[in-house]
């Protein structure tokens, strides 16, 4: 019998074996909010808690999990480098976090679903079931983001020269300094900053050079 099936959402699939679910999320309130939402359903049991992904992932290998619940953003390494490291090992991955920014990272590392935490307990129990099946949930919020990415398909990728302003401006340069190291006006600096906010979707400079550390488009 596979143990991957369960009941159904309503009824049947008598003996089939619960699906294991390992919460990871760096807040114990929210673990124990998430433990008592789904606890008491009788096709799921809750085998494990991590406080941050590199728990997450030493507990996904031990306890081999049909489903982790992970937040994305915790201490230490953090949600989306768990979800890589888990990729291909056997468990799905449902994030569930408070934000609805990092959907595309998510879901490109291979998580299988993306819900925010102000979801209803009912409508959490309805994903993991659904992912569960192998079918893609999306938060409202997640599947605009989604949609606003497929609709724009240059999002997110830097021409040469944006990565270079990106590069000089990630090792402390000023705008002055940048145009004086690539030769360009310093209002060229301006504009190829405002195409990089716009395709890694923030808002100054700071933020410009996390997100790009983050989707690997800039190394230490």
């Amino acid at each position: 019998m596979d143990e991957r099936l369960t009941r159904d959402d309503h009824h049947g699939g008598v003996g089939r074996m619960p699906v294991r679910l390992l919460i990871a999320d760096d807040h114990p309130i929210v673990r124990d909010g998430l433990r008592a939402a789904l606890g008491g359903e009788p096709d799921l049991e809750i085998v494990g808690e991590a406080a941050d992904g590199e728990q997450a992932v030493r507990l996904a290998a031990e306890l081999q999990p049909d489903i982790v619940l992970m937040d994305l953003r915790m201490p230490g390494m953090d949600g989306v480098t768990a979800i890589r490291r888990l990729r291909g090992t056997g468990p799905r991955v449902l994030v569930l976090t408070t934000f609805d920014t990092d959907v595309l990272p998510a879901l490109e590392a291979g998580a299988t679903g993306y819900l925010l935490k102000d979801a209803p307990p009912e409508e959490l129990v309805r994903a993991v079931r659904a992912t569960h099946r192998g079918e893609t949930v999306l938060a409202p919020a997640a599947a605009g983001r989604l949609a606003d990415h497929l609709r724009k398909p240059s999002r997110g990728r830097l021409s040469k020269r944006e990565l270079e302003v990106l590069r000089l401006v990630a090792g402390g340069a000023t705008n002055k300094q940048a145009a004086a190291g690539l030769f360009i006006s310093e209002a060229s600096v301006k504009t190829h900053l405002l195409h990089i906010y716009a395709k890694l979707d923030v808002r100054d400079r700071a933020s410009a050079v996390a997100e790009a550390y983050r989707r690997g488009l800039l190394t230490h």
